[in-house]
């Protein structure tokens, strides 16, 4: 991964926030979300569905043995999911298009489609600000439009369009989990903002998934920039929102980190555990990717069992190796991951996922390609066990 390409991650991991105030000098015409094609999943998409996917895995026992779990999505779910993607465009203009390319279908394998096992999945896709313009800014030559404030609007404006022809057509008084990583969980911020918090569609919320990102959270409360949806503590509580970033114990976040540190001095930015919502640490039921980052870089290149071949399947777990527990320290508030790594036994004693330019890696980006991977059987889980709930409470 290149320097400009951090950089553009960067910029793009903050962009949704920063945009709140922009105003449009040239219109977007407006998507129609009524049409499966503007959608990467839909329940009732049914050509061309992002989210049927391969998802089988290899267990990977700290003895080397290897068993295969299958999955299979629960199309009864009685609750669903909205999933906002993270900046993954290549498109070669300012905005990308409406059409999914292999960035945005590894994205939602990735991140998204597990959750398929407990509710139905809603994904829109959305004209996002691409990563080749924001590469092109840094560089000083601009792709065509790129300084027009519509091209940085548009995205959001699709969501909420998106999300309010989910409201009229497809709800139907379900329960809705609102998912999203790095630039995604900007755009569900803006919109958990204006279009949800204290608003009467809150009674919907199951909760709301913020990876990736700052949420700014009120110093010694549960609440801070949304007003009436705290932070969730236990798995029987619903309206909450689990929000976090994540790091490794032996690389903390550098006094540079855009991770970790909210705003301002009155604040700190949240971190929950899926692992352990009450506090204190979990393990960590991760589903680690085979294949590339989300950014583009390599797949990984782990040996997962010295002196056996890799498993072939598209995802690995590795029971006990991985556990975190949220953290304060040096101003920083993240979630820190152990590797409990053991010499004497034949699986791994790492994990890949860092950001690397040039062979070293960027510690102010922590553990960020894999913040959905690291704990996405736990927020599987969470949401099943707020799914009862929350349907309870009806």
């Amino acid at each position: 991964m290149s320097r400009t390409m951090l950089a553009a991650l960067a910029m793009s991991a903050a962009f949704a926030m920063t945009s709140a105030g922009a105003r449009a000098q040239s219109a977007y015409p407006k998507n129609d979300y009524a049409k499966p094609e503007t959608w990467l999943c839909r329940p009732d998409k049914t050509a061309g569905n992002a989210c049927n996917v391969d998802l089988t895995t290899t267990v990977v026992k700290a003895d080397g043995s290897e068993s295969v779990e299958a999955f299979k999505a629960d199309p009864k779910a009685p609750i669903d999911c909205f999933y906002v993607y993270p900046t993954v465009s290549n498109d070669p203009g300012a905005v990308s298009d409406m059409n999914a390319g292999p960035e945005e279908l590894n994205v939602v394998k990735a991140q998204l489609a597990r959750f398929g096992a407990k509710c139905r999945i809603y994904a829109p896709l959305y004209r996002q600000f691409t990563l080749t313009a924001l590469r092109a800014g840094i560089t000083g030559k601009p792709v065509p439009g790129a300084t027009d404030p519509a091209a940085r609007q548009v995205g959001y404006d699709d969501v909420v369009d998106a999300w309010n022809w989910y409201l009229a057509n497809a709800n139907k008084g379900r329960g809705v989990v609102l998912i999203g990583h790095s630039q995604g969980s900007g755009v569900l911020t803006r919109l958990i903002q204006n279009e949800i918090d204290g608003k009467p569609v809150q009674g919907k919320l199951v909760s709301a998934l913020l990876m990736g990102t700052r949420l700014p959270i009120d110093k010694g409360k549960d609440t801070g920039l949304f007003q009436h949806i705290p932070l969730c503590r236990s798995p029987s509580q619903t309206g909450c929102v689990i929000a976090y970033a994540s790091f490794r114990d032996t690389i903390p976040p550098p006094a540079n980190s855009r991770f970790g540190k909210a705003p301002n001095d009155n604040q700190v930015a949240a971190c929950v555990n899926a692992a352990n919502l009450a506090g204190g640490t979990g393990e960590l039921h991760a589903y680690l990717s085979t294949g590339p980052a989300i950014s583009g870089a390599p797949a990984p290149k782990t040996v997962w069992v010295k002196g056996k071949p890799n498993p072939t399947t598209p995802f690995i777990s590795v029971p006990g190796l991985l556990t975190a527990k949220c953290v304060d320290k040096n101003g920083f508030s993240y979630l820190e991951v152990h590797v409990n790594g053991v010499p004497a036994d034949p699986r791994t004693d790492t994990i890949e996922g860092d950001v690397v330019v040039a062979d070293k890696i960027s510690e102010d980006w922590g553990l960020h390609l894999i913040d959905a991977n690291l704990e996405m059987g736990n927020l599987v889980d969470v949401v099943g066990a707020e799914s009862k709930a929350w349907l309870a409470k009806k």
